[in-house]
């Protein structure tokens, strides 16, 4: 009988060796058809690429091998030839790369069968390498991995019983599913007096007062919390505790690090626009395009021009910068690293992408080549980090920009004037000019003593300096003619001191409060300094008898400001120099004669200038005016002066627009000496091109603005027309990070605010989601959050208050022996983590309990030390700082942070590091920290603050005790715990007493 199973069964092994058989026929029918060149191009040579060609290149071989050409390919090492075509045993690359621990590659993971077998079959098959085909090193990963993949909403786990399980939100049931898996339950959930102190240092930074504490915890509405959450999130001190976890991620500080680290008087205001974003919760994806591109994608809102302190916020080489000129290699090197600065500040921060690998050489382990990274670079091209001015009141920034735009025009319509009248004058004009400019420039290379008149020196350059000439009675001034000063200080010369706005004014009261006309307004926008030519402006009209120039915006002189001019001159008609040994009046001066001197300003003498120029020029200047006043028609000399008369009357409306402010922010800068910056260019953006080995002498292909080739709907080059405007450059970066198609930009928000609120992320690296980063112990639950918060409103707060409601934060800490041998490092969330305060909230409480906390808030930061030598290197004095200064008992975030000398007590209590981009904060416990917490004199002045406060309370020493309990620790002592230390305050006194509480455990820790 035929038994069909049994036959079944004896053909399948035939069909699948006969099936096994045909594939092998046809590989190898294959591997014959594929030349030993089509190896090496499809198999070989990205390989090369990926893993070899980044140690053994043309400009860095490695043992003497390079492998980017087959000429030196085939050359071999200092060792020999190591390529030898037809013999695989003799070829000892081949050596190199096989066995159970290979040679090669040095990093990363050794070749794969597949890779090693096809090294053979190449160098079996005769070793050929197309003609003219180089190498290029490529990154070695590709874009598969967890973090670049696009964002999906993975579904909810389902809970059995999940009231019953205390699942609040979704997070708990993403919590709960893993906690199922590995055999834990959750932890019960804290009590109120315990979620309360945790909610106001989560929320808050400081904590809660004894009333407060109370009134949550005798709430008898079952849903107190939910209340108190969304009362805390829309407190003001909401927006200072979350503005100190971003200034940590960005680097933030106040002075310029390096060696010098000179002061930065104008950063405050982007830590305050952080505060206040925070505060308005700012849409997420907003408050990225404002820090990257606010001046371009919100022209109409000053907090686009405060948010660019994003950009400026790390350190910066003074000296590489504002001593070395751009030209020379150690100032293209500063400058180099300034924008690696600025490129990694964007992509840690924003994208938890450590971009910066790439500056040298492809990235070892993310897909980020040398051209994507020095394209990103070109983005910042344009920018220098420098004071900028802005309008705080948005009417008046309105205003001005009208105003200005109406200049502008007008402006033109001169310039068409101007050359009417030279067709009308004829070339008579352009001779006399001709003359003019040739004396201007003339030099007798010798330089006299007496320099000038030189000001007091500021550290910051918007400081107004005035000085004034009384020429002793009311005179008709036909010209005024002034020069600028010569010192070789610095490197400066020519130009020494000359403002970067200013303008001239004339009048006849001393004051100069009423009837006073501009001749000269340049106090709207940077000035390009004229070095020692002498500048000529018409005055012409009513007789004067004072003249005041009055600068707006001081030059720099090495890290301060001041102001210097070598000469004023006014001339009447016969060209008389009517100011010549007239008083001179200052708002402030050096005086350090022979060089610095008020008198010198009217000495009749400046730099460059020979005997007789000033009779010469002004000769030359009457003769001018008599040829125009023969020359023009009624019609010209009417247009000419009612454009005059516009311009002056604009320019008077701009002078009288509130004083702009200053941001230390990424921006175009004109300067002098050596940082002049591309504002001279008009902002053109620098040429960028990759540089070979990160070396500013080996330059290779210009660079195009763009970012990554991660996401296949965002084009990782910008489109952007030949001429463009170098914001746009960073309005195209801002909008690519910002794009819903970019996940990394979501997970790493998300996975940063998981952090602050339970010590740890769902990804324990939050500024490197790559390779080298750590995976992340929830994955879904970070899907999740990531398209919850994008597609939810980009609302910090909505995120916040959900993590805040889920069960799992209401956790208990209590540890479980029985879920720790399971889950040691608490990965799995079965419980609450102790958190350690981190310095700023330990330093706030401890003013706050004494009763010593100022509220106050924005504005400049308070310096918690006393500066000394700011004129060169300053010194930062903490020792000399009196703790008792109520100008130091603001909130910590708005203390001015130093980066090469910080604070000694904060620093002890592992304050960030200014000068690094901190994703999280180190959490140290050691005595110095201890004897910090004990000794320090901050400590003890506030100890004994803090007992004056409960004193002030009444009460025997008992009921003091208990008071310091619940002002510093939310409830009250036990019975043992008072009662000693009512005998220690009996014998130590009460500040000591007070001392020992702030020295708790339990006060330095959150719960």
């Amino acid at each position: 009988m035929y038994d069909s199973t049994r036959s079944a069964t004896l053909f399948r092994p035939c069909l699948v060796g006969m099936l096994w058989g045909l594939s092998i026929l046809t590989i190898a029918q294959s591997a014959r058809a594929e030349s030993s060149a089509d190896i090496f191009r499809r198999r070989v040579a990205p390989v090369l690429e990926r893993r070899c060609v980044v140690c053994h290149n043309d400009d860095d071989s490695k043992g003497g091998l390079s492998l980017a050409s087959r000429e030196r390919a085939m050359a071999g090492g200092d060792s020999g030839a190591v390529l030898v075509p037809g013999d695989v045993r003799g070829s000892a690359l081949l050596g190199m790369i096989d066995g159970e621990k290979p040679e090669m590659p040095k990093s990363g993971a050794p070749l794969s069968d597949a890779e090693r077998s096809a090294f053979r079959e190449w160098v079996k098959q005769g070793a050929d390498w197309p003609a003219g085909l180089r190498l290029e090193e490529r990154p070695a990963a590709d874009t598969d991995w967890w973090s670049l993949h696009p964002l999906s909403r993975p579904a909810i786990p389902a809970i059995a019983n999940a009231a019953d399980q205390g699942t609040a939100n979704a997070i708990d049931a993403f919590i709960l599913a893993r906690l199922r898996d590995a055999g834990l339950q959750p932890s019960p959930p804290a009590d109120r007096r315990t979620l309360i102190r945790r909610l106001y240092y989560d929320l808050l930074g400081i904590p809660p007062a004894p009333h407060q504490i109370d009134r949550f915890v005798n709430d008898p509405d079952p849903r107190a919390y939910e209340r108190l959450v969304d009362e805390l999130l829309e407190q003001p001190q909401y927006g200072e505790r979350w503005a100190r976890h971003w200034l940590d991620v960005v680097h933030y500080a106040d002075t310029h690090g390096y060696d010098k680290d000179k002061l930065r008087p104008n950063a405050w205001p982007y830590r305050d626009y952080v505060i206040r974003s925070f505060n308005a919760d700012r849409p997420y994806g907003e408050f990225i395009r404002q820090q990257l591109a606010g001046d371009m994608l919100f022209p109409d809102d000053p907090a686009g021009i405060e948010a660019l302190g994003f950009i400026s916020a790390g350190p910066w080489d003074f000296v590489g910068h504002a001593e070395v000129p751009e030209s020379k290699i150690d100032g293209q090197i500063a400058r180099l690293l300034d924008r690696d600065d600025m490129v990694s500040t964007a992509l840690n921060a924003l994208m938890s992408t450590t971009v910066q690998c790439a500056r040298c050489h492809h990235h070892k382990f993310d897909p980020i080549s040398q051209e994507d990274y020095y394209s990103l670079q070109a983005v910042f091209a344009a920018l220098d980090r420098a004071d900028r001015a802005y309008d705080p009141d948005p009417h008046v920034a309105h205003t001005r920009r009208e105003l200005e735009r109406e200049r502008n025009e007008l402006e033109s319509e001169r310039q068409r004037i101007d050359e009417t009248i030279r067709q009308m004058a004829g070339p008579r004009l352009a001779e006399i000019d001709k003359q003019l400019a040739e004396l201007a420039s003339q030099s007798t290379g010798a330089e006299r003593p007496e320099f000038g008149y030189h000001s007091a020196i500021e550290s910051s350059p918007d400081v107004e300096k005035w000085v004034q000439i009384d020429l002793g009675e009311r005179k008709v001034v036909e010209d005024l003619i002034y020069v600028g000063c010569h010192d070789t200080f610095n490197n400066i010369g020519a130009g020494f001191g000359f403002p970067r706005r200013y303008r001239i004014e004339v009048a006849n009261d001393e004051r100069f409060t009423e009837g006073v006309r501009t001749v000269v307004d340049h106090s709207t926008a940077d000035f390009a300094n004229p070095g020692v030519t002498p500048q000529t402006v018409k005055v012409g009209g009513e007789p004067i008898r004072f003249i005041r120039v009055t600068a707006t915006r001081l030059a720099l002189r090495q890290a301060d400001y001041i102001f210097a001019l070598a000469e004023v001159m006014a001339l009447d008609k016969a060209g008389v120099n009517l100011a010549a040994g007239r008083e001179v009046q200052s708002l402030d001066s050096i005086e350090a004669p022979v060089r610095w001197q008020r008198r010198n300003l009217v000495d009749g003498y400046f730099y460059g200038a020979k005997p007789g120029s000033a009779e010469k020029i002004a000769a030359l200047g009457q003769l001018r005016r008599e040829l125009l006043d023969r020359s023009l028609d009624d019609a010209t000399r009417k247009a000419s002066a009612d454009c005059q008369a516009k311009m002056e009357a604009v320019t008077k409306q701009i002078a009288d627009l509130p004083a702009r402010r200053q941001v230390y922010a990424g921006t175009i800068h004109s300067g002098s000496g050596a940082f002049v910056g591309t504002g001279a260019q008009g902002g053109k953006p620098r040429e960028i091109r990759v540089l070979r080995r990160g070396d500013v002498t080996n330059p290779g292909k210009i660079a195009s603005p763009g970012a990554l080739p991660w996401f296949h709907d965002l084009p990782h080059r910008f489109d952007l027309p030949a001429e463009h405007d170098e914001g746009q450059r960073r309005a195209a970066l801002a909008r690519w990070i910002t794009a819903k198609e970019n996940g990394l930009t979501w997970r790493s928000i998300v996975n940063r605010v998981w952090l602050y609120h339970f010590g740890r992320g769902l990804v324990d690296s939050p500024n490197d989601f790559g390779r080298m980063g750590q995976l992340p112990s929830h994955p879904e639950l970070l899907e999740w959050l990531a398209v919850e918060f994008r597609d939810g409103g980009e609302s910090l707060k909505a995120l916040q208050r959900l993590i805040c409601n889920s069960a799992t934060y209401r956790q208990s800490s209590e540890f479980r022996q029985e879920a720790a041998e399971k889950d040691a490092n608490n990965q799995l969330l079965w419980r609450m983590n102790r958190r350690r305060l981190e310095a700023e909230a330990i330093r706030d409480s401890v003013l706050f309990v004494a009763g010593k906390l100022d509220p106050t808030m924005y504005g400049p930061g308070f310096w918690d030390f006393v500066l000394e030598k700011p004129e060169h290197s300053p010194h930062y004095e903490y020792d000399k700082q009196d703790p008792n200064d109520p100008k130091t008992h603001r909130r910590s975030i708005y203390r001015f942070v130093v980066r090469s000398a910080p604070d000694p007590f904060m620093e002890t209590l592992d304050c960030a590091d200014p000068s690094l981009l901190v994703d999280k904060r180190n959490e140290t416990i050691n005595a110095l920290g201890a004897l910090a917490m004990l000794n320090n004199k901050f400590m003890v002045r506030m100890s004994q603050h803090f007992a004056a406060r409960v004193e002030r309370e009444g009460g025997d020493a008992a009921e003091r005790i208990t008071a310091a309990f619940r002002h510093a620790l939310g409830r009250d002592p036990l019975p043992s715990e008072r009662d000693g230390l009512v005998g220690y305050a009996n014998q130590f006194g009460l500040a000591n007493a007070c001392r020992l509480i702030l020295n708790l455990n339990e006060f330095s820790f959150v719960d």
